[in-house]
């Protein structure tokens, strides 16, 4: 039976450990699949949305070689992976797009770490991976 693990992955030292999480769940296991989705939402005023869409394309510019070294990390584990950027325009948290993508691509699991790269420390969740546990539709794993 085939297993499909989504990673919430932007470069934080959580999001790393969730790829660690999702590695140790997928070694020899060869029918689980592995993604890894970072999604850069808009960045920079609404006001000059030619600005914010080349911003945009820069963060995914710098995320590239980063999941290029994850999917041979893995693929030399013989663990199939599949990495995707995802551009999202509609000013909206993350954690709404990463759910959207789970149910499009009927993820079995969610890995997210509790924080990402965001300023707010003081809050036991941060507002990406607590949007995923309110609104996914298949189970979470959270990384502390």
């Amino acid at each position: 039976m085939k297993r499909r693990i989504l990673v919430a992955y932007d470069g934080s030292d959580l999001s790393k450990e969730a790829l660690q999480e999702a590695k140790m769940q997928a070694a020899g296991i060869p029918e689980t699949e592995v993604y890894i989705l970072s999604v850069v939402s808009q960045a920079g005023p609404n006001a000059n949305s030619m600005m914010a869409s080349r911003v945009e394309g820069e963060l995914a510019d710098l995320l590239r070689p980063d999941l290029q070294k994850i999917k041979e990390e893995f693929e030399s584990e013989d663990i199939a992976i599949y990495p995707d950027i995802v551009i999202d325009r509609s000013q909206r948290n993350a954690g709404k797009q990463v759910c959207e993508y789970a149910d499009e691509n009927e993820m079995d699991l969610i890995i997210v770490g509790s924080r990402g790269l965001g300023e707010m420390k003081k809050l036991l969740l941060g507002s990406v991976s607590n949007q995923i546990v309110q609104n996914a539709n298949c189970p979470i794993l959270v990384i502390k």
